[in-house]
């Protein structure tokens, strides 16, 4: 199943620009406010050098990497809530995303429009949050109502969630976030499975102009967005939509030529995948073949078995063991059999936690 972001932002902040580039998806990007009104979904191969050096030393007949699917939807505005611009409809559609990506406007232009009529990102940032906020306290209200029968007949499992969305009632009342806020292992299983947006971890994109890329230290708006993040221990990248753009149309050496003339280390979409990954707590480990090299995405602390399943149910179901050998042993033996020769491939059990850039083999029964 591939990694899902849910993109927001006001509208005109850069955010279909932004997702047009990362997923070449070809979305409506118009200046003016909700060009966007059905939500765009896109996905996108995750960049791995790793992958492409196991193709070249194993040869399979095909590679497939892992994947990262983005949804855009309309621009949010102040009032949302109560109906204002498109109202909150849209929300709906990025429920059961894994994180969301809060694009920032950090630039002046006069040319294009903001919604406010006024560039500042920290008001942005909290009018974006006040309306997940809202939302998420309409869809605990809501469950509330449905639970409040249970409640009554004194039923054990109504009543362990109707305290915990009180809880979350009562912080969404004074403002702040589902995750700002402090639950137990059994309690955090409840809220997640009310899907909230505001659970959700959240990195911030700030979109500055392209004259200030490589240059952000000095960008006083992406100061002010660091500064707010930091408060939420957030990340922050930084990015030119209109660059990645550019970037987008390229291939190969012409890509890394553009990148190193901008001073750039790595594009957008490369800055994107890596912080949430971090942010998520995601690792990738490999399997590598004759019919194929694959990369799969796993939560960092799952044991070898946990890693099988997510393959197919009946690798975990069955585990035996696990043929572990990593990236850079396999890369700078050569193959896996001159690694074995060196006593570099391992057999695991199932209490091995899996790390990032093992290549493994899975064996089973069923």
């Amino acid at each position: 199943m591939a990694l899902t972001a849910g993109i927001v932002g006001l509208p005109n902040v850069g955010k279909s620009t932004l997702f047009n580039a990362i997923t070449q998806a070809g979305a409506e990007s118009e200046n003016y406010p909700f060009c966007t009104i059905d939500p765009n979904v896109g996905i996108v191969e995750v960049p791995d050098y790793r992958l492409q050096k196991l193709t070249e030393l194993v040869k399979p007949k095909k590679t497939i990497p892992t994947a990262f699917e983005f949804t855009d939807i309309a621009g949010i505005v102040k009032g949302a809530s109560k109906g204002e611009g498109l109202g909150n409809q849209f929300l709906s559609h990025i429920r059961q995303v894994d994180a969301i990506c809060h694009v920032v406007r950090a630039f002046d232009d006069e040319n294009i429009t903001h919604v406010s009529g006024k560039v500042d990102p920290i008001s942005d940032i909290e009018t974006i949050n006040l309306e997940l906020i809202l939302a998420d306290l309409e869809t605990v209200t809501k469950r509330m109502d449905r639970v409040a029968k249970m409640v009554r007949q004194k039923d054990k499992e109504a009543l362990a969630e109707y305290a915990v969305l009180e809880k979350l009632k009562e912080g969404f009342e004074e403002e702040q976030p589902a995750r700002a806020l402090s639950f137990s292992d059994d309690q955090l299983k409840i809220v997640k499975g009310l899907h909230l947006l505001t659970i959700k971890p959240i990195l911030y994109v700030a979109n500055v102009d392209e004259d200030e890329i490589g240059q952000e230290e000095e960008n006083a708006q992406v100061a002010k967005i660091r500064e707010y993040a930091a408060k939420e221990n957030a990340e922050v990248i930084v990015v030119c939509a209109k660059i990645e753009s550019e970037i987008a149309e390229l291939d190969g050496e012409e890509k890394e030529e553009y990148l190193e003339d901008l001073g750039i280390a790595e594009s957008g979409l490369d800055q994107l995948i890596k912080a949430t990954y971090n942010l998520l707590g995601l690792a990738t480990y490999f399997t590598a073949g004759e019919e194929e090299v694959r990369a799969w995405t796993f939560t960092e602390g799952i044991k070898a078995p946990q890693a099988a399943g997510i393959i197919h149910s009946d690798f975990e179901r069955g585990f035996i063991r696990a043929e572990t050998v990593s990236y850079e042993h396999l890369t700078e033996e050569g193959s896996m059999s001159a690694a074995r020769d060196k006593g570099k491939v391992r057999l695991e059990g199932k209490e091995y936690f899996v790390k990032d850039g093992d290549v493994i083999h899975f064996r089973f029964n069923v």
